[in-house]
């Protein structure tokens, strides 16, 4: 296990490099950061004035070297826009963000671990059917749009939830569950794939022969053993909600760090995007990682492969 534990912490760090690589130079090819700081209409003395300020003028792998160090000693720079030091900014909007996808990664495997479970009790039946399609639609549905309804249903129709800020628990239901249901079906098929073939095995025939209960049988002894991947895929899925909750927050005005993107990507505020990603890279590749050792705990034929 240490080993396999090095290994995989070895390969995450990689992964971390290489983003943040990937991150930088895509930032700056998309154009020229002195340009975007100087405003449109400003004068070649002005662009070359911001350029020598920010260190723009030197080669760009000096650039990412120098930014990369800075990061390394815990300083991410000060916000062009905010005109305040990057890191506290962002650690005060990660909180709303890391709960917002706590409670939509939740919703998101409360309805999908029941609808999973029976669609693999009546495999080919129509309830399977009907929760097939339950989650080919939270697919179909682009998340803002299903925001939209909700807001249109929730907030404006019912006046049961409020529409925008984060300021109690009422407002992170609505982006919970526009959030959440988008991510809900791959939970759903995985967990339907792994207990038909888990309740298929001969040791679910010998429990059953032995006059267990049913419902013994589907939850201690099936959804235990299929649940296991769930772990890994809960994982990436929630770094995907942390990471893809731009449009949903900007969408429910919830200050947190996806609004804060959506805000820095409009106000050209390079060293605030730039960290964003970062942080956000290294967090998806954090957490993949704990699923991997989570899945080698659970599973030790994972590690001794």
């Amino acid at each position: 296990m240490p080993i396999y534990m090095l290994k995989r912490l070895g390969l995450s760090v990689l992964v971390a490099l290489t983003v943040s690589v990937i991150a930088y130079l895509l930032l700056h090819l998309s154009g020229d950061p002195a340009i975007a700081l100087a405003g449109e209409g400003a004068r070649q003395s002005d662009i070359e004035m911001i350029r020598k300020a920010y260190g723009l003028d030197r080669p760009v792998v000096v650039q990412y070297a120098d930014w990369l160090w800075h990061i390394v000693r815990g300083d991410f720079g000060t916000s062009v826009y905010f005109k305040t030091a990057v890191g506290p900014l962002i650690l005060e909007k990660l909180a709303t963000t890391v709960k917002l996808g706590l409670c939509a990664l939740a919703f998101s495997l409360f309805i999908s671990i029941p609808l999973g479970v029976l669609a693999a009790i009546y495999k080919n039946s129509w309830i399977d059917r009907l929760c097939l399609t339950i989650a080919v639609l939270g697919q179909a549905l682009p998340n803002f749009f299903f925001a939209l309804l909700l807001i249109m249903l929730l907030a404006i129709t019912w006046h049961v939830l409020p529409v925008s800020g984060s300021n109690t628990w009422k407002h992170f239901v609505m982006p919970a569950i526009a959030l959440g249901y988008y991510v809900a079906p791959a939970f759903m098929r995985l967990i339907r794939a792994g207990m038909i073939e888990v309740l298929s095995a001969d040791y679910i025939r010998t429990a059953r022969a032995k006059g267990l209960p049913a419902s013994r049988v589907v939850f201690k002894h099936a959804l235990r053993n299929a649940i296991v991947p769930v772990v890994a895929l809960a994982a990436v899925q929630l770094g995907y909600l942390l990471g893809g909750s731009v449009v949903i927050e900007t969408i429910f005005a919830l200050d947190g760090l996806g609004y804060l993107a959506y805000q820095s990507i409009t106000f050209k505020d390079y060293p605030v995007m730039q960290s964003i990603v970062l942080l956000l890279s290294v967090i998806y590749v954090l957490l993949t990682l704990a699923a991997d050792l989570a899945n080698a705990w659970l599973d030790p034929r994972i590690r001794v492969s």
